[in-house]
């Protein structure tokens, strides 16, 4: 029986949930499969079927307890292996003689790769380590099919790559001591050409130098991806040791600040077909290195060269890159209207536009030579472009806008912020020629309602940010809800002018809304939230400073928006454990809360932190209505779950120091701020 459930699952849609939409994990029981000493039905009961939404489907057949993860501390709710890796023996929680050896015997006649095929509809790993845990036939399909892998400490390292062999992807930037001793270690020459090792993410292992590097290289010959960003002590000696990986295709080494035009030159020699490169914040890098880099990689698609010190000769260069697509370059100083001439036009044995006729992203943010001239000149050229940011461009006009909507119809996104000559004018253009617009941000810019009647025009519309436009008001709010039904972040940051009635308009128009920000919209009330409480598919909302809501806002907010992962509420001077209540017993997926300055006491606080079992960023800085005594209760009630504190530098004193070290011991890291401590009670 196990087995043909089994079979119907996997021809049902992917991707699923182990659980209901909006229904707390923890209440969902372990289900025991059907034995031959089972009573049978009456004839006139009914079966019970899953649910269209198949909260059960799987559920039905592991029947994982949520506590059962506490008793193997290797997977991290972000995937992280942490103290020793889930092999299948030391996964499984099997019992042979338990009331579920029915279901183990039946999912074990089944195919690795059919139970593969079910476990990647899975898409929570907290969901996928209870399926590991309930069936030792899971776990093995889990070894074997298991493509990516985050160890968090070193010493589990050689263990994870063994007990997953298939492993693609490894991620390594959140191993903590990881050195060249211990990567060389885990990876001995040859084992990663036997798990097929592509992609490597070393971001901030400071520990790692040339020498790990090469070990890595060699054994990985199939390696195609590094990631080295923010390795800061990484130089020419490093890049020496990756050029000698000959696949790469993509290496990312942002403020690796030893790299010099020696090292980009060993790269571009040793890893000719390279195609996606990021050298951001590595200063030390020239017109020169780029130049050698644009002759011995002719395969390069995407090129980040954010914050260097080169100038329109580099653009000269990558201008010869026929198959170039996303290029950026932020903070370019030396850049300005003639390199982006030489960029679209090429060099003089080209046509016009023969050369970067492929590019489909450009970012020019605070290149502050740009002009309505050099935007011309590119676009012109260019038409295919897909993604162009401007940010902090404080030269460009309507004009701009105009050019941009004439030749580049098919543009998708185009970030604008604090470029101040940019109004309603230009804005026409845009939503009447730019149909396929999804992504726009005019933070800064001074548009009105006007604009959004213009913006209405574009129904692809997604993103939409309208931060410090302070002339925005609800008649504009009404346009964009009107015909912009796909909306799934916006941005009203210090839009003072909103009200309740423009929340109306946008609950009812926008459903889809997943990311809201309303900090400092001061004329927002509870019935302004009670018009959010329809946006089923909220998660992020942020409200610092609402001044006039209340724990009855946010009572509406927990009950209707119970998809909530993200809340913003400092400075809410009136919102009071009533509004807490509500979240600890509706909004069982929220994992950071900001409650600074709130009205709560230590027993609403204790709840809280006690409840919400996906908690992980709290930031709670001037409660004061809570004691000393109220503070230890909530934290102790948290302690295991959370990852990061915010709290008064006062506290550091009068807390126990058994609980700090217990909370540094759960991984939890603690900011303080240094303010005076207050207590009200």
């Amino acid at each position: 029986m196990a087995q043909s459930f089994l079979l119907r699952l996997l021809s049902s849609p992917f991707p699923f949930s182990l659980h209901p939409p909006h229904t707390p994990r923890r209440h969902c029981r372990k289900l025991q499969a059907p034995s031959s000493s089972s009573p049978p039905l009456p004839a006139n009961a009914r079966s019970p079927s899953p649910p269209a939404n198949q909260q059960s489907s799987l559920a039905s057949l592991v029947g994982a307890q949520r506590a059962s993860r506490r008793a193997l501390p290797t997977t991290s709710s972000t995937g992280g292996i942490g103290s020793r890796p889930s092999s299948p023996r030391e996964m499984s929680h099997d019992d042979p003689g338990s009331s579920s050896a029915g279901a183990g015997a039946g999912v074990d006649a089944l195919s690795l790769d059919l139970l593969a095929h079910a476990l990647a509809g899975v898409r929570d790993p907290r969901d996928r380590k209870s399926c590991r845990l309930a069936s030792r036939a899971f776990a093995r399909a889990e070894a074997a099919s298991r493509r990516s892998a985050r160890p968090l400490r070193r010493e589990v390292l050689p263990r994870v790559l063994r007990a997953f062999p298939a492993l693609a992807a490894l991620d390594l930037s959140a191993c903590a001591g990881l050195d060249d001793a211990s990567l060389a270690a885990a990876l001995p020459p040859g084992a990663g050409a036997e798990m097929g090792v592509r992609r490597v993410r070393l971001a901030r292992a400071s520990g790692v130098g040339w020498r790990g590097l090469e070990a890595m290289v060699a054994a990985c010959p199939r390696l195609e991806a590094v990631d080295l960003s923010h390795c800061v002590a990484a130089g020419d000696r490093e890049m020496a040791a990756l050029a000698a990986a000959a696949g790469l295709r993509e290496l990312v080494m942002d403020k690796c600040l030893g790299v010099t035009d020696v090292g980009l030159a060993k790269v571009a020699v040793g890893c000719p077909g390279l195609e996606k490169l990021s050298v951001k914040w590595c200063r030390e890098i020239s017109d020169i290195g780029i130049e050698l880099l644009a002759k011995k990689c002719p395969e390069l698609r995407s090129v980040d060269i954010s914050y260097l010190k080169v100038s329109n000769e580099s653009l000269r260069s990558l201008s010869t890159l026929e198959k170039l697509e996303d290029i950026t370059m932020v903070c370019c100083l030396f850049i300005d209207d003639d390199g982006l001439q030489m960029l679209s036009a090429g060099n003089s044995l080209k046509s016009i536009g023969d050369s970067c006729k492929n590019l489909v992203e450009i970012g020019l943010s605070k290149c502050n030579g740009i002009t309505d001239d050099g935007i011309a000149s590119l676009v012109v050229n260019c038409s295919y472009l897909r993604t162009i940011d401007v940010t902090c461009c404080h030269l460009l006009t309507n004009d701009a806008l105009a050019v941009i909507a004439e030749n580049c119809t098919m543009v998708e996104a185009l970030r604008l912020e604090s470029c101040p000559f940019i109004n309603e004018k230009g804005l026409e253009r845009i939503g009447t020629l730019c149909s396929h617009l999804k992504e726009i941000d005019l933070t800064d810019c001074r548009i009105d309602d006007e604009a959004l009647r213009h913006l209405a025009n574009c129904s692809e519309l997604q993103i939409l940010k309208l931060g410090l436009c302070s002339s925005i008001s609800d008649k504009g709010l009404v346009y964009i809800g009107s015909n912009c039904g796909k909306l799934v972040e916006l941005d009203l940051y210090r839009c003072s002018a909103i009200t309740d009635e423009g929340l109306a308009a946008l609950a009812h128009g926008c459903k889809k809304i997943r990311m809201l920000n309303l900090r400092y919209c001061t004329q927002i009330t509870d019935t302004g939230l009670k018009h959010l409480s329809a946006l089923e598919e909220l998660t992020h909302l942020e409200m610092r400073c609402l001044v006039r809501i209340t724990g009855i806002g946010i009572t509406s907010i927990a009950i209707g928006c119970t998809s909530l992962v993200e809340l913003d509420l400092k400075r809410c001077y009136s919102v009071d454990d009533a509004g807490l209540w509500a979240l600890s017993r509706y909004s069982q997926n929220l994992r950071q809360l900001t409650i600074s300055y709130c009205q709560i006491t230590g027993l609403g606080l204790c709840h809280l932190l006690g409840s919400l079992r996906c908690l992980q960023d709290v930031k709670m800085v001037h409660l004061s209505w809570v004691s000393i005594e109220g503070f230890e209760m909530a934290l102790r009630a948290s302690c295991g779950r959370l990852k990061k504190l915010k709290l008064l530098g006062g506290l550091q004193s009068v807390l126990s120091p058994e609980l700090l070290q217990m909370l540094q011991a759960c991984g939890c890291r603690i900011r303080w701020v240094d303010k005076r401590l207050v207590y009200k009670g």
